[in-house]
């Protein structure tokens, strides 16, 4: 396998920021995509970015369903994506939650957003250059994991996803420069 370089990342929450927050999702019929989530993750495949999703899923820790039901999930996910020219590059989840069975899942605490366990989990199994990196979050959770990795936190309150990855990656000054694709400005 030929050596990548490091490049920036954009590390994307799921519930809320990719897809609309129903409260605990995990089957297919309960994914709703947030205005322009698809395209905004093609943008960022176009613009050279590794793409990532982090999520919380304490439904797994509270016995609401289990870690198989997440997995086929995101891949059922990564296939939609996929039908569109759009890919994550990988995927992570915390099952984790301190209120429910912490006992269970205890090898997973520091990958529970506010900590920044699946970031820093990422950036070492993939060559992520940290300058240029960011997190898209819907919650102060998110963003202090994002800062507690040492990368840029953006807050998503709604609206066209697309658009407000397109203000991101044109504003960024450590982003990748001539790596082709489209046109980022808005």
């Amino acid at each position: 396998m030929p050596e990548i370089a490091p490049r920036p990342a954009a590390f994307f929450d799921r519930d809320g920021v990719l897809n609309q927050d129903v409260g605990y999702a995990y089957r297919p019929d309960q994914i709703v995509w947030v205005d322009g989530a698809i395209d905004a993750v093609r943008r960022l495949n176009r613009a050279g970015y590794l793409v990532f999703v982090v999520t919380n899923q304490s439904g797994v820790a509270r016995g609401l369903y289990d870690s198989g039901d997440v997995e086929d999930l995101h891949r059922w996910m990564a296939e939609r994506l996929a039908e569109h020219g759009a890919t994550v590059d990988d995927w992570r989840y915390c099952p984790y939650h301190p209120d429910h069975r912490p006992e269970r899942f205890a090898a997973y605490a520091d990958w529970r957003k506010p900590a920044p366990g699946m970031l820093v989990d990422l950036m070492r199994r993939w060559p992520v250059r940290r300058a240029g990196s960011f997190l898209i979050g819907d919650r102060d959770s998110d963003m202090a994991a994002a800062a507690a990795a040492g990368i840029a936190g953006h807050h998503y309150g709604g609206g066209d996803l697309d658009a407000f990855v397109a203000r991101l990656i044109a504003a960024e000054p450590a982003g990748i420069s001539g790596a082709g694709g489209e046109e980022t400005g808005s």
